[in-house]
């Protein structure tokens, strides 16, 4: 069995993340980038399922600059088997439907039985992106998964919705997408470390994936910064502060 897992590489969460005011875009130059907490938990699925079926091959993909190699060589200290970087200049501040096209036409390239990712990106939060995929590829989706299970010809997994669970199943190859309910990545051990620099990586670019050169449909008209948070309102008591804490919950529709 070979399972892509698709992995994102974003300004580390424990950071404040701000947008550049003159693209629009997410600012990625201050702070630290690290691999997606939910694509991690996407790729640590995979790996479990490694460890208990030898002979399945686990495929780290991503799609962003240069430095983005090193998501990828996490990926591979921690157990994935090879990687697959797709970049290219002309996606710089690609939206996305732009890069489920790009990831579709590199999984086209890549023989696969699974295709796993995180439910949604801790940068763009979008959620999108594995749906647009399976669409371009014509593949079932199960998504927002809180546990799964594959075997040689199928995968199952369940879906917490407001209302109670609902249990989902597909034939393979299909498209299925964790959440935050799936465990934590392991840690790379010094093994892993030294063998990450010695497992291949492809490059493709844009060009080698025959995908029609276009830009992304969606552009940024203004962006605003948002206004630092104003100090809250404090009540005294003086035997009118529950009535005020009952106006004031009521004129902004808390209750």
């Amino acid at each position: 069995m070979k399972i892509v897992v698709l992995i994102k590489q974003v300004p580390d969460t424990a950071e404040e993340r701000k947008l550049d005011l003159a693209t629009g875009q997410l600012d990625r130059e201050a702070p630290d980038n690290v691999v997606d907490e939910i694509n991690e938990r996407a790729l640590e699925a995979a790996l479990r399922i490694k460890d208990a079926n030898k002979g399945t091959e686990v495929v780290a993909m991503t799609m962003g600059p240069d430095d983005a190699s090193q998501a990828l060589r996490k990926a591979l200290s921690i157990g994935a088997d090879s990687g697959v970087h797709i970049v290219d200049d002309s996606l710089n501040g690609a939206d996305t439907g732009r890069t489920a096209a790009i990831l579709a036409a590199a999984l086209r390239s890549t023989r696969f039985d699974v295709v796993m990712a995180g439910n949604e990106s801790t940068d763009g939060r979008s959620g999108v992106v594995p749906a647009m995929v399976a669409e371009h590829l014509q593949l079932p989706l199960l998504g927002s998964l809180i546990s799964a299970e594959i075997t040689d010809g199928a995968v199952s997994g369940v879906r917490q919705g407001e209302g109670g669970t609902l249990k989902v199943r597909a034939v393979l190859p299909a498209i299925l997408t964790v959440t935050e309910r799936f465990p934590e990545a392991r840690f790379p051990n010094f093994k892993g470390i030294l063998t990450a620099k010695r497992k291949p990586v492809t490059t493709l670019s844009v060009a080698e994936l025959a995908v029609p050169a276009s830009a992304s449909r969606t552009t940024v008209i203004s962006t605003v910064e948002r206004p630092a948070r104003a100090a809250g309102r404090k009540l005294i008591d003086d035997g009118t502060a529950a009535s005020e804490l009952a106006d004031f919950l009521v004129a902004n529709r808390l209750v």
